[in-house]
């Protein structure tokens, strides 16, 4: 069960002008479930999107990093699940276009207009004439409020679809923000996630939300790790319909630029900590702080050391305080010069490592008890600088491998 996440209330999802949502069952790999979902955008929207660091990246994230680079103006995006369409060569990049140039021909579009995703089994043929055939009834179901349907359709192994709003005001005018992810595993994004969009009617000029969708991830889906694996998919795209009713934002030094930074990056967030709390098997969502660095790139190291541990996970499965784990990774980190006579640790309110050793008042029923909790933090002080960092993760459980031994099947 995910780890206090809840489906999100259809009606709570908050329309964003210029952007319309279509979601219907193609029978990508199984029949009778929602796997193909088309956005419509007005035109006069801005697209950015940042994608997987896996160098065997899927076909659909080579088209779209293409044609934003190219700076074509995307007037629609095509989500298949079911089938990454990942490890399938020339004719995987072939199947993606006929996929866009299909949509493209029923929208009135040019096909570099349409940005293609995948998500699901690798190495698999991509079935493009189902995805083809069903594209007439995504467009036909087209709405503004379909947000809810959206996060269920470009589901996995998911247990729950992931969604959230925004609303904030700028220059005494309402601006409304709406996302959705998907992932439970294979998830160390170093990117973003497995798929993520958001969407903005904010006037923003198009050349900055590059900038906005990079440090909306850097502070959210870079931050999350389930169980260490980059996807060959991951996508996390910011859509601005540009259709509020302030002026335009023209510099993110602004205060209107901080507020809409402010905005999506507290939104991402939540989409990526809704995918750690749903990890596949997952039982406890733990936050982990690396502070007291030369730099936030060595915090984000010891960070992610422990995060990535598959003994400190167990452990945390088991509620079981054998805390030496957690100082083992910081240890193996490649911090090259680290003192451990200065590390701290502490488990939430729990001080149980000081000067680099068993801090003598902590006792083990006190680690046992926070352990215990579904939702734990993790405090590390490394005492050589002010830099510091945090990372999400979950514990790993006998069922992440039940669940990825059977996906397939």
């Amino acid at each position: 069960m995910p780890v206090n996440l809840h489906a999100p209330d259809p009606a709570a999802l908050l329309p964003v002008p210029g952007v319309r949502i279509g979601v219907t069952m193609a029978g990508v790999r199984k029949a009778g479930r929602r796997d193909l979902t088309v956005f419509a955008l007005d035109e006069g929207a801005a697209v950015a999107g940042v994608f997987t660091t896996n160098r065997f990246c899927a076909a659909p994230v080579q088209l779209c990093q293409q044609r934003l680079a190219s700076g074509q103006a995307i007037r629609a995006l095509v989500i298949n699940t079911g089938n990454a369409n990942a490890g399938t060569g020339a004719d995987g990049l072939a199947r993606a276009e006929q996929t866009c140039v299909a949509l493209a021909g029923l929208m009135g579009l040019k096909p570099e207009q349409v940005l293609p995703f995948s998500t699901g089994v690798i190495m698999e043929t991509l079935p493009v004439d189902r995805i083809t055939a069903g594209l007439p009834a995504a467009l036909a179901a087209l709405r503004a409020d379909a947000w809810g349907e959206a996060a269920a359709g470009i589901m996995t192994t998911d247990t729950l679809p992931k969604a959230a709003s925004r609303r904030i005001e700028i220059d005494g005018h309402p601006v409304t923000l709406t996302g959705i992810s998907k992932g439970a595993g294979m998830i160390r994004p170093n990117m973003a996630t497995m798929l993520g969009f958001i969407a903005t009617d904010a006037r923003i000029a198009p050349s900055l939300l590059q900038t906005v969708v990079r440090s909306a991830a850097d502070a959210s889906f870079n931050r999350i790790t389930i169980d260490g694996d980059t996807s060959t998919n991951d996508s996390f795209v910011l859509i601005a319909s540009r259709q509020a009713g302030h002026a335009e934002i023209t510099s993110l030094d602004s205060p209107q630029g901080r507020a809409l930074q402010a905005a999506v990056t507290s939104l991402a967030q939540e989409l990526a900590q809704a995918i750690v709390r749903d990890g596949e098997g997952a039982t406890k969502f733990i936050s982990i702080t690396v502070e007291g660095g030369r730099s936030e790139a060595e915090c984000q190291l010891a960070a992610y050391a422990i995060a990535h541990s598959p003994l400190v996970k167990t452990a945390f499965f088991a509620s079981d305080p054998n805390l030496g784990r957690i100082l083992a990774a910081v240890g193996y980190a490649g911090i090259a010069d680290l003192d451990q006579s200065l590390i701290d640790l502490h488990l939430d309110d729990v001080h149980v490592v000081t000067r680099g050793g068993r801090r003598p008042e902590y006792r083990e029923e006190d680690g046992q008890r926070v352990m215990k909790q579904s939702e734990i933090s993790i405090r590390v002080g490394l005492n050589r600088g002010s830099a510091s960092a945090t990372v999400w993760t979950c514990d790993l459980s006998h069922d992440y491998v039940s669940i990825n031994a059977d996906y397939r099947s």
